[in-house]
């Protein structure tokens, strides 16, 4: 018995990196994870991972997972990716917006094309996907909406250190807005009794993503392993225990919750 049977989970950008390190547990807590991403078969993409990669990974460890190929840059995409689901296998229980496009760019060199892709899939297309699944989770009175963020969304520090003046500003600016997003519905469902909140790495995480941006790499030691962001995710998105009510309306730091609750926080 899984803390999550029985429970339908959608996670996007789930063929590669955290994305599909969630997907993988939360189908060990017995959920039906449904992964959502552009890249289906492996070799279609610069970076490494597929929707194939993740589901065979899952079944080969007894869980049950479906690959739906979505590219949620698109609003007709959205909408049948969620009918799919619904009518394939019931309303969603877990939404898992994790789907990202970005660019570390300066702000004066910065395309308008490019900032609207970046917040129609990191802000935009979480609140669509949001929209879709209320209906489902309002009839049954209960569900959990999760969308990954990062430590970008903080103001950066004068004189800037670090990243802060490599042009991760619009990268910041849609992360700050979907945390704002987060708490902003946690607060319009909480009588719903529907659990909303946001949750970002404390360290970064080494994905084929940061690792191409150069943000890290594979075997830097102060990385945090995406397994963390996964045990810190299923903490947020499990049922609570004894009619308490679920957490809601967090902008929580993996480690940093997974201490917070009493659980151990996994080391690879």
């Amino acid at each position: 018995m899984g803390v999550l049977d029985g429970r339908i989970a959608l996670v996007t950008g789930a063929s590669r990196g955290i994305g599909a390190e969630i997907a993988r547990r939360f189908a060990a807590e017995g959920a039906t994870v449904i992964a959502t991403a552009r890249t289906l078969e492996p070799g279609s993409s610069q970076l490494a991972g597929s929707l194939t990669d993740t589901v065979a990974a899952i079944e080969a460890a007894g869980g049950t997972a479906r690959a739906v190929a979505a590219d949620v840059s698109r609003a007709a995409d959205r909408v049948a990716l969620a009918e799919r689901v619904t009518a394939e296998h019931g309303p969603v229980d877990i939404l898992v917006s994790n789907a990202a496009v970005t660019w570390f760019t300066p702000v004066a060199d910065f395309t308008a094309k490019r900032v609207d892709l970046m917040f129609e899939v990191q802000v935009k297309a979480p609140m669509h996907l949001a929209q879709l699944v209320l209906p489902g989770m309002r009839e049954r009175g209960a569900g959990t909406i999760l969308n990954i963020s990062s430590r970008a969304a903080i103001h950066p520090q004068l004189p800037p250190t670090g990243r802060a003046s490599r042009g991760g500003t619009v990268y910041g600016m849609c992360k700050a807005a979907l945390e704002r997003f987060s708490t902003g519905l946690a607060a319009e469902l909480y009588a719903d009794g529907i659990a909303v909140n946001a949750l970002s790495p404390n360290r970064v995480v080494p994905t084929p993503g940061t690792v191409f941006h150069h943000l890290t790499t594979e075997d830097a030691p102060d990385a945090e392993p995406p397994a963390v962001m996964a045990e810190a995710a299923l903490a947020l998105c499990r049922p609570p225990a004894n009619g308490s009510r679920a957490l809601t309306g967090r902008i929580a730091y993996s480690q940093d919750l997974l201490n917070e609750l009493g659980i151990a926080v996994p080391s690879r």
